[in-house]
């Protein structure tokens, strides 16, 4: 099992920023990668940024250039660095880590970022 736990959420103004951190607990050595999800009121669930465990990145063509996915092994943690805010970033932003064998999913419980214009 792995545990992941959100923070960093919070109110921005337009053209702000904000850093989300997951720290992540568990059998975290059979994880993959990790990434950034976020659920907009009324949306489906949509990928904004991955890092896989080689260190490669990818992200969703709305945040390229202003949002950046980066981890600190030693503490077991995956950081999302959001600059330029814009009012439709606005969504509860998901944890989660993903584990090829079996192919696992998990998630933390999200944190609420909410832009304003």
């Amino acid at each position: 099992q792995v545990q992941l736990v959100e923070s960093g959420g919070g109110l921005v103004q337009a053209g702000g920023s904000l850093r989300l951190s997951c720290v992540a607990s568990g059998s975290i050595f059979s994880i993959n990668a990790m990434g950034w999800y976020r659920q907009a009121p009324g949306k489906q669930r949509e990928l904004v940024a991955r890092i896989i465990s080689g260190g490669s990145t990818n992200y969703a063509d709305s945040v390229k250039g202003r949002f950046t996915i980066s981890r600190d092994n030693a503490k077991d943690t995956v950081y999302l660095q959001m600059n330029s805010l814009k009012p439709e970033d606005t969504a509860v932003y998901y944890c989660n880590a993903y584990r090829v064998v079996g192919r696992m999913d998990y998630w933390g419980k999200g944190t609420l970022v909410t832009v304003s214009s």
